[in-house]
């Protein structure tokens, strides 16, 4: 089995968390801040943090149009919370300014399970991860509204779909690199070994 290197899109939120979990699922893992940085991964996860902020940040480093190229083309991505709504076509209660790298057909809302002190942890069944749930921590986190025909859902949690995959493109609303659980990660790296 190879090693795909992938990078952690690094200009604001959780990149550490996902460095370890990422190192942890049998991949070389390395911060993205730079388009050249980015041309040198298989596959990118964009971290949780502040969308708004994300958004600016990445047009500021020049990184907003080889990310979309990059998705666009298939390079495998997978989003976490803030990331989540990056890959979004559409968002929900979003600045009007606000950009995303589209990626996955699905309409996301913006802090839809509430404000920060209303953050909680819960088992998510994902399918396709074997082993029972995984513990979801889910923090000012989105959830998505609607998906076109091409996105699957692949978890719910009160009635609301948190992860979503389509194609080499997957997102949870909530944060896996915070429990020590891994397998998440290790889905997406086999996603990746998969692209290459």
């Amino acid at each position: 089995m190879s090693t795909p290197t992938i990078g952690v899109l690094a200009l604001q939120g959780d990149v550490r968390e996902h460095l370890v979990a990422l190192a942890a699922a049998d991949a070389l893992a390395r911060p993205v801040r730079r388009p050249e940085e980015l041309a040198e991964v298989d596959g990118l996860v964009i971290p949780g943090g502040e969308s708004t902020t994300m958004s600016k940040l990445a047009v500021i480093f020049g990184m907003l149009e080889p990310l979309r190229e990059r998705v666009r083309a298939g390079m495998p991505v997978y989003g976490t919370c803030a990331g989540m709504i990056m890959l979004a076509d559409k968002i929900l209660d979003g600045r009007e300014d606000q950009e995303t790298l589209g990626g996955i057909d699905m309409i996301v809302r913006r802090n839809a399970f509430g404000r920060q002190n209303e953050s909680f942890e819960a088992s998510v069944e994902v399918a396709g991860i074997e082993g029972g749930p995984v513990e979801g921590v889910f923090i000012r986190a989105p959830w998505v509204e609607s998906v076109g025909a091409a996105a699957d859902v692949i978890a719910t949690y009160d009635g609301h779909a948190v992860a979503v995959r389509q194609g080499n493109v997957l997102a949870t609303s909530f944060h896996p690199e915070l429990t020590g659980d891994h397998r998440v990660h290790a889905l997406f790296v086999e996603m990746v070994r998969a692209a290459q």
